[in-house]
């Protein structure tokens, strides 16, 4: 055994290691990419779920847009307030409060509430649906065809099939927006997570139509629209929507005035603003600036 050999091999094998050892350090060095401490730190604080219902593609985008002051501190729906307040404090921001959203499916015409034109056998998926004669076997064509593709895509598990209808379980759900992306029928939208009052359904037939079709269905005859005091509700082509972000802007409003004492010249001032609110040709918005106080009331 030649033991030069092996020392020089060792050697030469050493050597050759610490100089590409060297390289790399000075090469990682020369072309290293800056990083954002602070997207670094937002990248951590956000739930990681990558679902896209920021808009962004998945938490990784967001945390860059949100470092660049491109995205509020709380656009991620998933972690929501919480987590809002974290990034916020990250970013050195304040948090602009905003409503917790869940899904809701306008359709409400379950298997003992809406008719079907003839039994169907084959593929249950609601995007097939499409090639399907009629657009699938339940009379009305505007409403859930109760196949799962948004239980497919929900990452939560927080929307299910009952009854020939999908359900949200309003808990659960993180208004990450798969399922609208994924229904044929764009029957699903976000609704704030407290509110009370929905329209479950999207029927836009004629009123024999829809009343042969289901039980449940809006005929469109604007009553709601006419008895909501707020202004809330519309009838457009035979079918009612509640317009969301109006009713919430009322919720804020109310919330301010019970947490905040007025006086009696504020509030007379408000009443009437609220009165002349009312009246078409009055402008849809209020600002009221009295000792220092804003008072904002939305139309």
């Amino acid at each position: 055994m030649n033991i030069g050999a092996i020392i020089t091999a060792t050697v030469v094998v050493a050597a050759v290691g610490l100089f590409i050892g060297i390289f790399l350090s000075i090469a990682g060095k020369k072309f290293a990419v800056e990083t954002d401490e602070r997207e670094v730190a937002v990248r951590e604080a956000l739930p990681g779920n990558n679902c896209g219902g920021c808009g962004y593609p998945g938490c990784d985008g967001l945390a860059a847009a949100i470092a660049k002051g491109e995205a509020p501190v709380n656009a991620c729906p998933v972690g929501g307030e919480a987590v809002g307040k974290v990034i916020a404090g990250i970013m050195g921001q304040e948090v602009v409060e905003s409503a917790r959203m869940a899904a809701f499916v306008k359709c409400t015409g379950t298997c003992e509430k809406t008719k079907d034109n003839y039994n169907y056998t084959g593929v249950e998926d609601c995007e097939m649906m499409a090639f399907i004669p009629g657009g699938g076997s339940k009379a009305c064509n505007y409403g859930c065809m109760g196949f799962g593709s948004c239980v497919k895509a929900c990452p939560f598990d927080a929307i299910h099939i009952v009854n020939g209808v999908a359900v949200v379980d309003r808990e659960a759900c993180k208004a990450c927006g798969k399922c609208i992306a994924k229904c044929p029928h764009h029957l699903i939208e976000l609704a704030p997570y407290d509110q009370k009052t929905f329209v479950g359904c999207s029927s836009h037939a004629k009123g024999k139509a829809v009343t042969t079709a289901c039980e449940l269905g809006c005929i469109g005859c604007k009553k709601c629209e006419k008895t909501c005091p707020n202004g809330a509700i519309t009838v457009t082509d035979f079918c009612a929507h509640i317009d969301y972000e109006k009713v919430y802007k009322l919720w804020c409003m109310q919330r301010s005035m019970s947490a905040t004492r007025y006086s009696l010249k504020e509030i007379l001032i408000l009443s009437i603003c609220l009165i002349l609110s009312r009246l078409r040709n009055f402008p849809a918005g209020i600002f009221i600036s009295h000792s220092n106080r804003c008072l904002l009331f939305a139309d």
